[in-house]
């Protein structure tokens, strides 16, 4: 197993020491790729990993990156619904308003999968209600699709 896939390996498995240890050799790791396209930052949000999280973003992951489907960080945990999660990334400056190869935002994910409280956090942040995802649709028309009446109380 070389460097990287160990890298990966410890964020799975949760093994800050580790990771600290690999990023103190070799700060490059931070930023690096998966096969997938995956960084370390989205891969640790994606197995609910805020102190790696944390510790990556210290260490100067790029928070804006984005995976082979162009999903960020942020655009991923916004539809697991992990609050925690995504206070962190916008509290360290992710942008609210990527969108991926399917032109889906966080605000569109939150809303798709019902996750109310990250809708609200999405639009305390000022996430843009009107950006249309690649069927031509905005956050709104999903809450009212899938009769998500008080998430489309909080969009219009």
């Amino acid at each position: 197993m070389n460097e990287n896939e160990l890298f990966f390996r410890n964020i799975q498995s949760g093994n800050i020491e580790n990771i600290g240890f690999q990023l103190d050799k070799n700060p490059n790791l931070a930023n690096i790729k998966d096969g997938r396209g995956f960084t370390p930052l989205i891969f640790a949000t994606y197995f609910g990993q805020p102190d790696i999280a944390k510790l990556l973003i210290e260490r100067g992951a790029d928070v804006n990156a984005q995976d082979a489907s162009g999903n960020t960080a942020l655009i991923g945990v916004s539809f697991k619904g992990n609050k925690d999660l995504v206070d962190l990334l916008l509290d360290s400056n992710a942008d609210v308003d990527v969108q991926n190869k399917n032109g889906t935002t966080a605000l569109i994910f939150a809303t798709q999968y019902n996750q109310k409280a990250i809708v609200e956090t999405l639009l305390n942040h000022k996430a843009n209600t009107s950006i249309k995802d690649n069927e031509g649709k905005i956050a709104l028309d999903y809450a009212k699709e899938k009769g998500f009446e008080a998430i489309a109380a909080l969009l219009k």
